[in-house]
């Protein structure tokens, strides 16, 4: 499932967070914008990794005292 929202999320046009970015972006090439795409997703994958880890454990403790 988060691989096809990572996916879906990719497609997705998405406005940058200043005008110089945003300028910097919408002239590039297709291949510089493909790169920016792919480059931000991937700045993405530690966190969210981290997040999941964190929520896993805190239901995994969770769990283990109310069993207590």
């Amino acid at each position: 499932m988060a691989a096809s929202l990572l996916l879906l999320a990719g497609s997705l046009p998405a406005g940058a967070q200043c005008a110089l970015c945003y300028e910097s972006a919408s002239q590039a090439g297709q291949r510089s914008q493909r790169a920016l795409t792919h480059a931000v997703i991937l700045l993405l994958v530690p966190p969210v990794t981290m997040m999941i880890g964190l929520v896993g454990v805190a239901f995994r403790y969770g769990r283990k005292r109310d069993e207590e």
